[in-house]
């Protein structure tokens, strides 16, 4: 495959389902077209509803798109549907195999589907990549819910595919195993899998993500690298412990808000496009203000998520 040729590329993708009781439908995807780049994490983000599990269902070929086209590593989903499943695996959100089988039984089985011979299958290499190969012989409904997780993965890579989805792989987890489950995932991608990560966690990914798209409503309302994504946050926070009481709020043009959170201590929120923090602090010494003490805080993805979110539902 080309180094130039998208790991996924959706076009023009449109999905509406058949209505209940008459009428036309849902519209669930309208027109998105976005493209996965080779061999990085891609976030696929969005409230409830947004239309990521439609779009990943017919990743996965198990929901009939109306129109568009998606190729999965250079093959159309619809002309070289073969080829095309056997480019992806994808980790469901939910748990999904028989609990009376091993682990081991699991992979094999999964092997098996795909036709790949006794002699091609790596179930004991899978097992150790995720630290299961303790629990080869026990029955899957024996594991911890992270086990199961891992499990999963482990299933969607029995074929070998260069791209693979995970649909919320950490819900429901403590923080511990979705720690240890980022860090398979990004030895994953060091090995040269192309990860789709869908996840409610935006700390997740911020930290794992090098590009992120959200959708919304069925629409793609955004897809950038994830730090040029967290620098769309204009918003800056800055609290300032002063050297006396705050008798009256300061001012300053690039104030966006002004709040004393204790006798001595403001909080601060202003436009980084119109102020920097030394200005603010400079503002508040000409008022008379000594500084004691400065702490800050950036916007984050989630300060974006909220902001392109709320615009596409205000517009709605």
């Amino acid at each position: 495959m080309s180094t130039s040729t998208p790991a996924i590329a959706i076009r023009d993708l449109v999905k509406r389902y058949a209505p209940a009781g008459g009428g036309e439908g849902k519209l669930a995807l309208k027109g998105v077209s976005f493209d996965v780049p080779e061999g990085g994490i891609f976030g696929l983000l969005g409230p409830n509803g947004a239309g990521k599990s439609t779009l990943i269902n017919i990743l996965a070929g198990m929901v009939m798109k109306t129109s568009g086209s998606v190729d999965i590593w250079g093959f159309d989903i619809d002309r070289d549907q073969r080829n095309a499943k056997r480019a992806i695996g994808i980790v469901p959100q939910e748990i999904v195999f028989d609990p009376f089988f091993t682990p081991f039984e699991v992979l094999e089985i999964q092997a098996g589907l795909y036709g790949i011979t006794k002699a091609l299958r790596r179930s004991e290499d899978l097992l150790r990549a995720v630290h299961l190969a303790d629990k080869r012989d026990a029955y899957a409904r024996t594991l911890s819910g992270g086990m199961k997780r891992r499990l999963l993965i482990a299933k969607a890579l029995v074929h070998r595919p260069p791209v693979l989805v995970l649909d919320e792989p950490t819900a429901g987890v403590d923080v511990e195993l979705r720690r240890q489950l980022w860090e398979l995932v990004g030895e994953l991608n060091k090995e040269g899998a192309t990860i789709v990560l869908t996840t409610h966690y935006l700390e997740e990914a911020e930290e794992l993500c090098d590009r992120i798209a959200i959708i919304n409503h069925g629409e793609l309302i955004t897809n950038k690298p994830t730090r040029e994504l967290v620098g769309m946050a204009r918003e800056k926070i800055i609290v300032l412990t002063l050297d006396r009481d705050v008798t009256e709020l300061p001012s300053h043009p690039g104030f966006i808000k002004c709040v004393k959170t204790g006798e001595r201590v403001l909080e601060i929120t202003y436009d980084k496009d119109r102020a920097n923090a030394g200005e603010i602090m400079s503002a508040l010494q000409a008022q008379g203000f000594a500084i004691v003490d400065v702490t800050t805080r950036e916007a984050d993805l989630e300060d974006v998520f909220v902001s392109l979110t709320s615009a596409v539902r205000s517009a709605a």
